[in-house]
């Protein structure tokens, strides 16, 4: 078993993980492509902030509600690399090699091969801007929350990255100097992967016992939103963005291509209901869109594969070049899973595949942006929050069902619920 594990990790250390599916983790690792590129125009946008200092709000009045944004973050600077690969091949939800010591040393031989490539890619883009974007919306989000729910204001929003700052327990001792009681826990990701929102909250509730904040604070969870309505509009409000720059002769030729992060066939066999929520916002969205009057074909396809394994098919590269071979001049890239920008809709739809797409002979192609500082996207976030708790649930009703052959005893917990 220990020469399976080691010959398993030479070939991630060359090529990738087997069984990684989350945003930034492929992109961030794959290093396929060794071009050189110019930075992005929105790269300058991406660097980080020092970390906030714990306060109250609002004239010294300690929040009421704290809503923790849960995402994976990204390096701000590419100095940061070799941390944040650290932390993400140390985490076996997302990379499964054994866990415990030996994950340790083998996570610290593939990120000792792997940094140098991917920190060359950070470089690219200027470093990952999610922590700007998350803090953006964070701070936006508080302030609707205020007006729209006074009952539960004063709120503040709290960053908790996975693998980058400022981390889990960062968030959590911000909270507790704060004097926070009441908290939910909010998912950045749209749709549930226990690679990705499942990560987020294992290592939530692991940070919350390790600080003894067992009894401190009240938690509920938003853990998925994949059909929320205010959310599909802002898609599709970015979609209308980029399909003003087409030539009107040739809008209802557009190919519309959603883009989402592949995942390895094992983790769907397991159970993970990620691609099925993917594909239901992307119909949903694609019924908003025909109901506007638009007339376009559209197609689901999967980014950032790595290794040899099989992953969700087609691949967006993939999907690209037989569009091309088809004679299909005009495609819109549509990123349905990230809702930010990183370093998947920066450098590999941006650059990569915009490279490809003209080596395939599509003469038009065009991606949209992340929903970042989408006033439509604060919306979605702060009706998502004011209806949880309305609702006065500790969380969906999906959330405790398992994948089919899970066996890890974090899964699925919640701490201290409030309700």
């Amino acid at each position: 078993r220990m020469l399976r594990r080691l010959a398993l990790a030479t070939r991630i250390a060359t090529n990738g993980p087997f069984g990684a599916a989350p945003s930034a983790l492929a992109a961030a690792l794959h290093g396929s492509r060794n071009r050189s590129h110019t930075e992005r125009p929105f790269a300058a946008s991406a660097a980080a902030e020092p970390p906030v200092e714990a306060s109250a709000v609002g004239g010294g009045q300690r929040p009421k509600t704290a809503i923790v944004m849960l995402n994976m973050g990204g390096p701000a600077q590419p100095s940061e690399t070799r941390a944040f690969l650290t932390r993400l091949f140390h985490d076996n939800d997302i990379i499964e090699l054994g866990g415990g010591l030996f994950q340790r040393l083998l996570g610290n031989f593939i990120v000792k091969m792997r940094t140098p490539k991917v920190e060359k890619q950070y470089e690219q883009i200027g470093g990952s801007p999610i922590r700007k974007w998350t803090e953006l919306q964070g701070e936006q989000l508080a302030k609707k929350l205020d007006i729209m729910r006074p009952e539960s204001a004063p709120h503040k929003a709290y960053t908790s990255f996975r693998y980058a700052h400022p981390l889990t327990e960062e968030a959590l001792t911000q909270m507790k100097a704060d004097g926070v009681k009441r908290a939910i826990a909010f998912s950045q990701f749209p749709h549930w992967s226990c690679t990705t929102t499942g990560s987020s909250m294992n290592e939530l509730w692991r940070q919350v016992k390790n600080l003894g904040m067992e009894n401190d604070v009240k938690w509920s969870l938003i853990d998925r939103w994949p059909l929320h309505s205010k959310f599909i509009d802002a898609v599709i409000d970015r979609m209308e963005e980029k399909m003003g720059e087409f030539d009107p002769s040739s809008k209802n030729k557009v190919v519309i291509v959603f883009s989402a992060h592949s995942v390895p066939m094992k983790v769907v066999q397991k159970g993970d209901v990620y691609v099925n929520e993917v594909s239901a916002t992307c119909k949903a969205i694609m019924q908003r869109w025909e109901e506007k009057g638009n007339l376009n074909k559209h197609m689901v396809a999967w980014q950032s594969k790595v290794g040899y394994m099989p992953w969700m098919v087609p691949s967006t590269d993939q999907a690209l070049k037989g569009l091309g071979r088809k004679g299909n001049k005009h495609v819109l890239v549509v990123p349905i899973a990230f809702t930010t920008d990183h370093i998947e809709t920066l450098f590999e739809i941006g650059i990569e595949y915009a490279e490809e797409a003209e080596e395939a002979g599509i003469t038009n192609f065009k991606f949209t942006q992340g929903l970042n500082d989408s006033p439509l996207f604060i919306d979605a976030l702060a009706d998502l929050v004011v209806t949880h708790l309305d609702e006065g649930r500790n969380h969906s009703a999906q959330y405790k069902q398992k994948c089919l052959m899970c066996a890890k005893p974090m899964c699925r917990q919640i701490v201290n619920p409030a309700f």
